[in-house]
């Protein structure tokens, strides 16, 4: 694994890592309606930062530890920051990883990354959906 690519990798577990803490804060502020999107996206998280975990232990690199706190971008106080925050979390982790499909060079990483990619873009619909923006999708996600 090429360092470029590992660095990729840390930095999408930086933003999985990010993620999982952030749906925490969501999970605080969620209305109870969302409650049940709040605890499957906070798992999707979960499982895609222990499959990255797993990916940089197999390829012999190291891996980052998680932060012990992180700074929330948004005041969360109610249903609709939960919603704003959450629209910023899956964001942050399009980013992060359409940065591992253009930097990957072995094809199960670019289609891991392509996965995570989709998954987020589809989690952010979802949010987006909720807040009412129309359209909820948005072309080339992931791109700063």
């Amino acid at each position: 694994m090429s360092e470029t690519e590992q660095q990729a990798l840390h930095d999408a577990l930086g933003a999985e890592y990010a993620a999982v803490y952030a749906y925490g804060v969501i999970a605080a502020h969620a209305g109870a309606d969302q409650r049940r999107t709040v605890a499957q996206h906070t798992a999707a998280h979960r499982a895609r930062r222990d499959g990255t975990v797993d990916i940089l232990t197999g390829q012999g690199g190291p891996v980052p530890a998680p932060d012990p706190a992180y700074t929330v971008p948004i005041p969360v106080s109610d249903p609709d920051t939960a919603a704003q925050l959450a629209i910023v979390v899956e964001t942050d982790t399009a980013i992060a990883w359409r940065a591992v499909v253009e930097r990957a060079e072995a094809e199960t990483t670019r289609r891991t990354a392509i996965d995570a990619l989709t998954e987020s873009a589809g989690r952010r619909a979802v949010w987006q959906s909720v807040r009412g923006t129309d359209p909820a999708t948005t072309a080339f996600p992931g791109q700063p």
